[in-house]
């Protein structure tokens, strides 16, 4: 999570409130509506950074959204963020710098508005005035409120459960987006990534009750306990995200910010402007993202389900698939707007490939994989063509997305 000590060191973004309007939930167009997925990150470029380079590597690396309020946080530099963003085809939630809700930019590029991170119960009243006080003002802008993961105390929490501050933060703030970050620890002696699966489904439950798409964080670097994720790691906390119906990832950091908290740096962009390697990293999944996000857009999930190594493969499995050799998955389900079920096929594990012999429900000339690299739907390819029964191939954490007529 972003700690209170970063925090303290960015400070918080506030927005002034004028009087509450009350709004109607649905495709008002007073409602925030997301055209694409979103990929972004937490830390902008600084100031000093605000030029076509460092945003033409932005766009170079397949990221459709910028979140400033780091580098970009006067108006000035504000409308500079915007400018950029306009030339590369990038979407933002800018800083609202100060400014009144009636004076924030009102440009087709500005998604919306910067708010608060990690706010507890006690903010929920003040939030939503700020969040109806934009609609306003604003209308079809969001004012974007990044939530707590769930390992955050009751006492940072101010209730009694997780599940509880999600549900009082999505029905009392009246939110467009929910979202929030978790960095699920992976390391050889500790596995924390059963809980980040919890808390998607958290956010994934509520979302689907509001009738909103939900984002989250994922880490990218190391600090404090968090080892630096390999590339596998990185594909895992992605594609387990979209198994849960997540409509937006975004990293930890883009720009190294500088602190005690960072000795180690290790961003995609250090903190003296140079690419790590996981620059590169975030390249190559995000091609897959851009290839897979207008599919992923059309899709509503309708549940998730866990194969465990050890699970009896002769249990039945969910409405898409049939059978699936023993190994480790996580498989997302999904319906698309035309009617058509969607399966995400996860390979759980983030040391080993798996190549799962696979049986779906539908007959295989009615099964359409999404293409990871165009977003074109293809036949489905045997992967090991002298083996019996139909083998698809998966990299550590990767994952396959297939449409196939209802069964």
């Amino acid at each position: 999570m972003a700690s209170a000590s970063l925090w303290s060191f960015i400070g918080l973004i506030t927005v002034c409130a004028c009087s509450a309007m009350c709004t109607a939930k649905g495709d008002a167009p007073d409602r925030f509506a997301q055209d694409r997925f979103a990929i972004g990150f937490w830390v902008d470029p600084p100031a000093d950074q605000l030029t076509k380079e460092r945003y033409a590597e932005i766009a170079e690396a397949g990221f459709t959204l910028v979140l400033g309020g780091f580098g970009a946080r006067t108006p000035d530099t504000v409308a500079r963020q915007i400018e950029l963003c306009r030339l590369f085809n990038l979407r933002a939630i800018v800083a609202t710098a100060g400014l009144k809700p009636e004076d924030l930019p009102d440009d087709p590029v500005v998604w919306g508005y910067l708010i608060r991170d990690e706010p507890g119960a006690a903010d929920f009243p003040d939030l939503r005035k700020t969040v109806d006080a934009i609609r306003a003002a604003r209308p079809g802008k969001l004012a974007y409120i990044n939530l707590f993961p769930n390992y955050a105390s009751a006492q940072a929490l101010g209730t009694t459960t997780y599940d509880e501050h999600v549900r009082r933060f999505a029905d009392e703030v009246d939110v467009d987006v929910l979202s929030m970050d978790h960095y699920p620890i992976m390391t050889p002696t500790a596995d924390g990534r059963d809980r980040y699966c919890a808390n998607l489904e958290t956010m994934r439950v509520h979302a689907l009750r509001r009738g909103i798409p939900h984002w989250n964080f994922f880490n990218v670097m190391p600090f404090g306990p968090h080892s630096d994720p390999t590339e596998a790691q990185l594909r895992w906390q992605v594609f387990t995200s979209l198994a849960y119906g997540s409509r937006g990832v975004l990293y930890f950091c883009y720009w190294t910010p500088r602190g005690d908290e960072f000795p180690k740096g290790g961003a995609i962009i250090t903190a003296d402007g140079r690419r790590t390697r996981h620059y590169d990293q975030a390249r190559r999944i995000n091609q897959t993202l851009n290839a897979l996000g207008p599919t992923i857009m059309k899709l509503t999930s309708t549940g998730t389900l866990r194969v465990k190594p050890d699970a009896d493969p002769a249990e039945p499995l969910a409405a898409p698939v049939k059978s699936l050799s023993a190994g480790d998955y996580l498989l997302g389900l999904f319906k698309h707007e035309d009617g058509r079920i969607g399966l995400l096929i996860n390979n759980y594990s983030i040391a080993y490939t798996a190549w799962p012999t696979v049986e779906f429900a539908a007959p295989l000339d009615q099964v359409r994989e999404v293409s990871p690299a165009t977003g074109a739907e293809i036949e489905v390819r045997d992967d090991s063509p002298d083996m019996p029964g139909l083998q698809i191939s998966l990299d550590a954490g990767e994952g396959r997305l297939f449409l196939m007529k209802a069964p």
